[in-house]
């Protein structure tokens, strides 16, 4: 009995170490032939093993070639990038550079009366009349107002956004503001600001092979710092076509947004049957918030336009060159920005 017992334990012994040796020897795949210690054969058979799977990266953006900038100005809601850029815009758009606004939320809560896939729809509308009278292409992003977040997932989302524009300029709020929205609009801007050139993030959109310029729209945040105008624009020649842009913006510009009620639609804001009015009433508002923008940035527009010109500017947009994407030297500046030589 005892040796019976011993015989067994030898043989499941030898039996377990030649397992071991094929294991380590074999390879996937492999069908082998192993002699055990008894003499008995042993037939290990080790199936093909997936191999781990690999990105594969397609081929890169091509580089478009009819010699025009590609810019993309990123806003949280529908009016935000029309109300920091929309002048700038209708300027690149007349020397027949591809301009792209894209709402990142779709602002289906910002009005005071109304909310949900209504509101979302109406401002999308309102939002694509605007860019025709800017002469740009307008997108919105299907995320609920006041909910995005600087997740992974939305961080694909603008990267891919910015690669299929293939674009020389982005633009978006800073990463500091009184809104969710627009912080994390810059953040997420920002996150892409490398990872556009990466071929393996996100690998089924063709990456750009050169960093765009990445800059903020101005703010009159003044922490962690405030920001500075590297860029100032005058938009003089086409203030009257931005009033006509944001004009579409009903629901925000005549009737206040998440801000307004009925009190504000009743008591401030000329009638919507008296259209000379109401637009006058919206030209005199932003009239006083560009010749701020003017104003404040004075020095900026006197170093590109030179001091007479410079001076002279009534409206102004301005943008601050963020670190993280290329970093265009004055040269550059002025091929990005075309303007100062009018």
């Amino acid at each position: 009995m005892h040796r019976r017992i011993l015989l067994g334990l030898i043989l499941c012994c030898g039996a377990m170490a030649v397992l071991i040796s094929v294991a380590m020897k074999t390879t996937a795949g492999d069908l082998r032939t192993v002699d055990a210690p008894s003499g008995s054969e042993f037939v290990l058979a080790q199936a093909a093993a997936p191999k781990p799977s690999q990105p594969v990266a397609v081929k890169p953006a091509a580089t478009p070639n009819d010699g025009k900038l590609r810019i993309i100005i990123f806003g949280a809601h529908p009016d935000d990038a029309e109300y920091k850029g929309g002048g700038t815009a209708a300027k690149w758009a007349k020397l027949g550079h591809h301009v792209k606004l894209v709402s990142v939320t779709n602002g289906d809560i910002g009005h005071w009366n109304m909310a949900g896939g209504p509101l979302a729809q109406r401002r999308t509308a309102e939002a694509h009349e605007a860019a025709k009278r800017l002469g740009v292409t307008s997108q919105v992003l299907d995320i609920h107002d006041g909910e995005l977040l600087p997740t992974l997932e939305n961080r694909r989302l603008i990267t891919k956004v910015i690669r299929e524009w293939q674009a020389d300029i982005v633009i978006a709020h800073r990463p500091w503001d009184y809104h969710p929205d627009h912080r994390y609009v810059g953040i997420l801007v920002q996150d892409a600001a490398f990872m556009v050139t990466v071929p393996f993030f996100c690998p089924d959109t063709p990456w750009l092979k050169r960093n765009p310029a990445f800059l903020f729209s101005s703010d009159g945040f003044q922490r962690p710092y405030p920001f500075r105008a590297d860029i100032a624009v005058s938009v003089d020649d086409v203030f009257e076509q931005k009033i006509d842009a944001i004009h579409e913006l009903v629901s925000q510009a005549y009737e206040g947004g998440a801000s307004g009620s009925e009190e504000f639609v009743r008591t401030q804001v000329p009638p919507e049957n008296d259209l000379p009015a109401r637009r006058k009433w919206l030209k005199d508002r932003w009239s006083q918030r560009q010749s701020r923008e003017a104003d404040r940035f004075r020095d900026t527009l006197i170093r590109l336009y030179g001091e007479e010109r410079g001076k002279a500017v009534k409206f102004a947009e301005a943008f601050e060159i963020c670190e993280y994407g290329r970093q265009p030297t004055p040269a550059e500046i002025r091929q990005l920005f075309p303007f100062f030589g009018e």
